[in-house]
């Protein structure tokens, strides 16, 4: 990401987070009637001890010294959560972590043991993906419930890029929306912890233009490694299925991440699961 690129994003994300926030939220009285929705850019620098130009610089993406005494400031006037946080760091700092840079240049491979993992995991969908969520391995049950990845073009079998391009997608989830915005909120982390990578901009470019949809749910501007999601699958031959989702980060420098549908308790997905995949093998 180039630093035009990076000020952008900041500027983007610290609009959309002011906007979320009225003054009965953080204190203030309500005031006179608002043209825009949220706090105004004079109250959060008041919030954040600082001045109203010197933010007003920032939100616009402005090249100024940052401190980061500073910007612990405007996160806590932004009511920022932890993994919020980290993002609104990532993106002023001039330079790219040490994170981000040392891993810019290529993503991950699947070691031997997460085969094996897949395997074993024979009851619950399970996709392997790297910090681009491209999917790098999955298991019989996913391609089930899913699709058969392995007819999917490598240069589109990223995980984001299916949602929005693929209609198979988007008629299996009964609440599309959200389930994107979770997924979308996961790649606003690496978006974020990778700003030395400018992979991410020229893929955020490509589906815009393949898909309007995207841009305006990226524009939320949320950001979480883990969030939840609410799963409720509406299966073409085995029918509504109900899935709680674990995502679990795997150790070490590829920053892979697995991430395990299990069949909710009390309901019939693991029934409907074992049919689906039995249709598949037949």
């Amino acid at each position: 990401m180039n630093k035009d690129v990076r000020l952008s994003a900041l500027a983007e994300f610290l609009v959309s987070h002011r906007a979320r926030l009225q003054p009965v939220d953080v204190g203030l009285p309500a005031g006179t009637r608002r043209r825009t929705p949220g706090l105004r850019r004079e109250e959060v620098a008041q919030l954040a001890g600082v001045s109203t130009t010197w933010y007003t610089w920032l939100e616009q993406g402005r090249e100024i010294t940052v401190s980061p005494q500073v910007l612990e400031c405007v996160a806590a006037a932004l009511r920022l959560n932890e993994d919020e946080r980290h993002y609104l760091f990532a993106l002023a700092s001039e330079q790219p972590s040490q994170t981000a840079s040392a891993g810019a240049s290529e993503t991950g491979a699947m070691p031997p043991s997460l085969h094996i993992l897949l395997t074993e995991l024979a009851s619950c969908p399970a996709i392997v993906s790297d910090r681009r969520c491209q999917i790098v391995g999955w298991n019989d049950a996913a391609a089930a419930v899913f699709m058969e990845f392995d007819q999917v073009p490598p240069e589109e079998r990223n995980l984001i890029w299916l949602l929005f391009t693929r209609k198979e997608f988007r008629a299996l989830a009964a609440n599309w929306y959200e389930f994107v915005c979770g997924f979308l909120a996961i790649f606003r982390y690496y978006y974020g912890r990778y700003v030395g990578d400018p992979w991410y901009g020229e893929f955020i470019a490509r589906l815009s233009e393949q898909n309007p949809d995207f841009l305006s749910i990226w524009n939320r501007n949320d950001v979480s490694p883990a969030p939840e999601v609410f799963i409720e699958f509406r299966h073409a031959k085995a029918g509504k299925m109900l899935f709680d989702l674990s995502s679990l980060q795997v150790q070490g420098p590829t920053d892979l991440r697995i991430s395990v549908y299990t069949p909710s308790p009390g309901s019939d997905t693991a029934a409907k699961l074992g049919l689906a995949m039995k249709r598949r093998q037949s």
